[in-house]
């Protein structure tokens, strides 16, 4: 692992890689009932279990009180449920519901058929070379959790 002050040009490279995917993926995401802070929530709450309130806002990059009123349209929504922390009660935790789960999954497989015929597309190498390099984004992603949050 290497460090240093100023990005290397591969660096950039694959910075502005990402850039132009995660344009691919917004566009690829149906329209659904979720916002991409609802279901980035959802899908937090879904993949590591239960937070306080007060954890969620920092990861998504919004203002508590935003978070706050996200949570309550969620519930509202019957997406996530409120409850009590049970090693400080004056706490809350939120939970996904299964309904939550339901609207993940279901805006997860309308992302997935629309890219899977793009990825029809390309050629078996392309496609073999995406599929390798899961594993080193799954480690990006790992190593990117670990990192204090940039609030």
């Amino acid at each position: 692992m290497r460090q240093t002050d100023a990005p290397s040009a591969e660096d950039m490279s694959i910075a502005s890689g990402f850039e132009r995917f995660y344009e691919v993926l917004r566009r690829l995401t149906p329209r659904s009932e979720l916002s991409l802070t609802a279901a980035s929530t959802l899908h937090r709450l879904q993949r590591s279990g239960p937070h306080r309130l007060c954890e969620l806002h920092a990861p998504e990059g919004v203002s508590q009180p935003a978070m706050t009123q996200l949570v309550t349209r969620l519930e509202k929504e019957g997406l996530a449920k409120r409850g009590s922390d049970p090693d400080d009660g004056r706490a809350v935790v939120v939970t996904i519901t299964d309904a939550g789960r339901e609207a993940v999954a279901r805006r997860r497989e309308g992302r997935t058929r629309a890219l899977s015929a793009l990825l029809e597309q390309l050629p078996a190498e392309d496609h073999a070379a995406i599929l390798a390099a899961l594993p080193a984004l799954d480690r990006l992603r790992d190593l990117m959790a670990e990192q204090p949050s940039a609030s």
